[in-house]
């Protein structure tokens, strides 16, 4: 499983007139969105193929017991991260509906 670089995913950014502010350049599916949904289908394809790895090993398919921790070791990782990011995007909603305009 690869991790995705998140710089080739982030908009290009624009100045705007007369001002050191950049603004996101309009691409199609780069958003926030696309990039969580690819990261959440990469979490779920290292979980199956882990599942898959361990139960070849337990059904005796294959002997290789390292490629298959390996490859659970890495779903475990991957989930971890997810939920983390999942608990900093709950808590930036909470900060942002807590906010008095």
């Amino acid at each position: 499983m690869t991790i995705p670089i998140l710089s080739g995913t982030l908009p290009n950014m624009t100045p705007v007139a007369g001002s050191t502010v950049t603004t996101p350049a309009s691409s199609p599916g780069t958003g926030f969105s696309e990039v969580l949904k690819q990261s959440i289908e990469a979490v779920n394809t290292a979980m199956q193929e882990a599942e898959a790895s361990a139960a070849g090993l337990a059904s005796g398919q294959h002997a290789n017991i390292h490629e298959t921790m390996i490859a659970m070791e890495k779903a475990n990782i991957s989930f971890r991260l997810m939920t983390k990011v999942q608990n900093k995007v709950i808590a930036a909603y909470t900060d942002i509906m807590r906010l008095q305009v």
